[in-house]
């Protein structure tokens, strides 16, 4: 497959195995930015052994059979570049961005440590320390356990719900051997999703690719097919995933149905309302996108104009969505003094349902058309969101569109389809989680 859109060139290819490979050629660039995605994430979890996928994520860096972690650290530092990795709830990514000559480095090591990882014990028992202060530091900020809460809250029982790090219990408890059975169960061929943008030849790095699988031990069969999608009938793709218990991690937290609080005792509360939304690929996703743009998509947004300009009562406060294969949500935050709570909560809800009502003047929508058009445009500017827009729209959605494409889909929004979900927000069961000093029933108050 392939479609060219703004001078760039994309293509897609299956490799034998069943490895999928996407790359954007980017004229004028000298650099490359390249992903290896595994199409598990924290959802699959199983067994109780919740954070096994961001653990395994830790260890990957930390030696293969042919590079120390510190051969793996140095490899990238040399040359300028940069590495990393992110594990969510249905996918993990490792990720790099090189200068295009330093292109074949990058892949080496990236394909080194996802075939040939050591997953060493020691280095096991080192890394739990490092997971648990990762883990500490999220718990700290509350902004971050409000967003946390609520998915939790949003989603109820739903293994989406659950921590993407797991819980400090589950990471102390977590076996080498569950790791090990993770790592050799889903790190394979027919998982592999490689995404790659900016300067580079596709037929290259396909030819590459193989070679260093092989060389790693992967069976690069031609019979085999990729690994299936995430469909909303078939989420988990055939396996059994139980539904956790909602992880509690202390006595300060209260849990009311859809309202979780957590009291602190911090200067600012933070307050979240939302409901649960549209699934990844629904049709309607760019109404929603358009919906949440205008309610708190900036400094123009009802939101921001209302709750901070007008009345003075916030700091911070937007909207956003996610999406997953056959869930998603939406929800409406705002930072705001404790006794201003119950207020700023009508404020947030007054603003969904005025939308919902009303819809959003002609001059409105276009206003956030431009606004969404011109974000995506110039966040294309980077070549890592290239790539990451490839491994999602590949993983997650499982369709591949153009910028040119996609635009056109934003322009033809209508007010009435805004409008529309809205109102499905409205209508849905509300969930909402507040974190400060206030009453251990704030966020129940608030349904």
């Amino acid at each position: 497959m392939t479609w060219s859109s703004g001078g760039t060139l994309a293509r897609r290819s299956v490799l034998p195995g069943g490895v999928r490979v996407l790359t954007e050629q980017v004229p004028g660039q000298r650099s490359v930015a390249i992903g290896a995605w595994i199409a598990v994430g924290a959802r699959d979890e199983t067994g109780g052994h919740y954070g096994s996928t961001h653990v395994l994520e830790h260890l990957l860096f930390k030696g293969t059979e042919r590079r120390s972690a510190l051969d793996i650290a140095q490899a990238f530092d040399s040359v300028g570049g940069e590495s990393n990795a992110a594990t969510g709830q249905e996918s993990t990514c490792y990720h790099a961005r090189v200068l295009d000559s330093h292109a074949p480095l990058a892949l080496d090591v990236i394909t080194d440590m996802l075939t040939s990882a050591t997953l060493d014990a020691d280095e096991l028992e080192t890394e739990r320390g490092v997971i648990l202060d990762e883990l500490a530091a999220a718990e700290d900020d509350p902004h971050d356990v409000a967003h946390e809460r609520f998915t939790q809250a949003v989603l109820g029982a739903h293994p989406l719900g659950r921590p993407v790090g797991g819980t400090p219990e589950s990471v102390m408890a977590l076996p080498r051997d569950v790791v090990a059975a993770h790592y050799r169960n889903y790190y394979r061929s027919d998982e592999l999703v490689l995404t790659a943008a900016g300067s580079l030849d596709h037929d290259e790095l396909c030819a590459r690719l193989a070679e260093l699988l092989d060389r790693g031990g992967w069976s690069l069969d031609s019979a085999t097919a990729p690994a299936p999608r995430r469909t909303i009938a078939d989420p988990t793709r055939g396996r059994v995933i139980e539904a956790p218990a909602t992880p509690v991690p202390d006595d300060s937290v209260s849990a009311q149905g859809r309202g979780i609080t957590v009291v602190r005792p911090t200067e600012q509360a933070h307050v979240i309302i939302g409901a649960p939304s549209l699934r990844a690929g629904d049709p309607r996703r760019w109404a929603l996108a358009l919906a949440t743009t205008i309610l708190g998509g900036g400094m123009s947004s009802r939101l921001f104009q209302e709750v901070r300009e007008r009345r003075g009562l916030a700091y911070s406060t937007y909207a956003w969505s996610t999406s997953h294969a056959e869930a998603g949500y939406a929800g409406l935050y705002a930072g705001c003094a404790p006794e201003s709570v119950p207020e700023v909560a009508r404020l947030l809800v007054g603003s969904l349902e005025d939308l919902a009502s009303a819809g959003p003047a002609a001059a409105e929508l276009e206003r956030a058309k431009g606004q969404l058009r011109g974000g995506m445009v110039l966040g294309l500017e980077d070549n890592a969101s290239r790539m990451s827009r490839l491994g999602t729209a590949e993983i997650v959605r499982g369709e591949l569109t153009s910028i040119d494409a996609t635009l056109a889909l934003i322009d033809a929004v209508t007010v009435q389809e805004v409008a529309e979900v809205a109102a499905m927000l409205v209508e849905g069961e509300r969930a909402a989680t507040v974190v400060g000093a206030v009453p251990d029933d704030a966020a129940a108050r608030l349904l």
